[in-house]
């Protein structure tokens, strides 16, 4: 497992490979559905030699069922024996420090040395979903817009600090006379001191996740690894690379930066199928985005949907930033991404209605870069 965060290139793929999932949920289909697909693709990801299998906390989506990251993690833990498993991420300002220390110490307990803890700092969903995670004390206010607004920027601005206390937690590590010296989250390094104690040696790793520059040189001055939402900000992929490598600092985690991005692609045996299948990941994204969230739509439906001008723009700009169709024109897209990025891992995510769709997606991927068949 090495340091548990490098991996290692397999195959001719130019960087490891992991997987990103969303654990959606397609029309006409259930939530009990995904989470047995979740465990499929995890399997499949294990089997293929895929590094890690990340999921990530979304709230009010009806076609997104990963609002409780730490349990899928530990039914997933479950259904597997090697692969990392983690968050990309836990939306940190949504949760008290010392109750993801506790979720996480139980995962690494769970599955020892192969749990990542991925943190974002956006709420993960819209302003009146925040207020009702208890994110702002205004909820009356909060509901409306603006206050709330101004209250997320507020814990914006903490998410460092927040970090710090999650960090000491983890650690078990605050100062003599700290109001929270006393405080230890179990699973912990507490129990190692304890009378008669041994604890693991391991410690989930912490990851930054981000899609502008202020995770990027908050991660580079930490000297923690980053995680980048290429699959929907590309834009701003190169320029937070470089930031986050300039600002890079040497710790005891890593001696020297190392980034992953997240990148949309889809794998189908004709570029023709490939291109129907992700029309309905961007007819998903058009309606969130549009304040119409709901379960992924059906290729037909997808098909047959009547655009706006407006609407057709937003489609075609995302489809753009989709790399999709046959599994060595998916390579080919892979290897130019990660030689203009230099991302160190790419993590794919694949957005399709059935999940054994994207299932095959990540098999076909596997076999044009000549990964192990497990």
């Amino acid at each position: 497992m090495g340091d548990g965060i490098r991996g290692t290139a397999l195959g001719t793929a130019p960087v490891p490979l992991s997987v990103l999932d969303l654990v959606t949920v397609g029309a006409g289909s259930t939530a009990t559905a995904a989470v047995r697909t979740a465990v499929d693709i995890a399997r499949t990801a294990e089997r293929r030699g895929y590094h890690r299998y990340w999921v990530a906390e979304h709230h009010s989506m009806p076609g997104v069922a990963s609002s409780s990251p730490a349990v899928l993690l530990a039914h997933l833990a479950a259904h597997t024996d090697r692969i990392r498993l983690g968050s990309g991420g836990v939306m940190l300002p949504n949760h008290a420090p010392l109750v993801i220390a506790e979720q996480f110490g139980t995962l690494e307990a769970m599955a020892p040395g192969r749990v990542d803890l991925g943190l974002g700092r956006a709420p993960g969903t819209d302003g009146a979903t925040a207020a009702a995670l208890r994110r702002t004390d205004r909820l009356d206010e909060g509901v409306l817009g603006s206050p709330l607004l101004e209250r997320s920027r507020e814990l914006g601005e903490q998410f460092p600090q927040q970090l710090a206390e999650l960090t000491r937690f983890l650690d078990d590590s605050f100062p003599d006379g700290h109001p929270y010296a006393r405080i230890h989250a179990v699973p912990g390094p507490v129990q190692a001191t304890s009378p008669g104690g041994v604890q693991s040696p391991h410690r989930p790793p912490l990851w930054l996740l981000g899609s502008s520059g202020f995770s990027a040189r908050l991660a580079g001055t930490l000297g923690l690894p980053f995680a980048f939402a290429h699959h929907f900000s590309a834009a701003n992929t190169v320029p937070s690379l470089d930031l986050y490598r300039a600002s890079f600092r040497p710790s005891e985690v890593l001696a020297e930066p190392y980034a992953l991005i997240g990148v949309s692609a889809l794998a189908a045996e004709d570029e023709r199928e490939a291109r129907r299948q992700v029309r309905t990941g961007a007819l998903a994204m058009l309606r969130l985005r549009t304040g119409r969230p709901g379960l992924v739509p059906t290729p037909d439906e997808a098909a047959a949907h009547s655009f706006s001008d407006i609407e057709r723009d937003f489609v075609d700009n995302w489809l753009g930033n989709v790399v999709h169709g046959t599994p060595d024109a998916v390579r080919q897209g892979l290897d130019d991404l990660a030689k203009r990025t230099g991302a160190d891992e790419l993590m794919l995510t694949a957005n399709a209605h059935t999940g054994a769709v994207r299932r095959r997606s990540y098999d076909l991927i596997a076999d044009a870069y000549g990964l192990p068949r497990g």
